[in-house]
């Protein structure tokens, strides 16, 4: 859970709450926040009375989107910060195209992984 800037605040189209997300997949909010611990999601403090939110282009209806967990694995294994993994999966790759986020909703998981492992060598 970290602070993010402004320019990652603005690469993200859209954010929600926890116990928004908790709603969605039908669970305890301490169920989210322990997503969150697991390095499944990443959570930010943002707004105005700085509550943790997660971008919504994680969520998939009832569940997290399929292959985020395994790619932010990857991130934070190659010594990316929260922040570093946002403003990564959030900016456009000509050679998706589109963002990484936008690639893992469509299904394009592999791909992104792909481009993760690359940014080890």
């Amino acid at each position: 859970m970290t602070e993010i800037d402004a320019k990652i605040d603005a690469l993200v189209p859209a954010w929600l709450h926890l116990p928004d997300i908790a709603e969605m997949f039908d669970v305890q909010v301490t169920r989210v926040r322990q997503m969150v611990r697991d390095g499944q999601l990443i959570a930010v403090r943002r707004g105005e009375n700085r509550a943790l939110q997660v971008p919504a282009a994680f969520i998939d209806g009832d569940k997290v989107v399929k292959g985020l967990s395994g790619t932010l694995t990857l991130l934070r294994d190659d010594g990316y910060s929260d922040a570093e993994m946002l403003e990564w999966l959030f900016t456009p790759d000509p050679s998706l195209p589109g963002t990484p986020a936008q690639a893992l909703s469509e299904n394009r998981g592999t791909e992104v992984k792909r481009r993760a492992q690359a940014l080890a060598v």
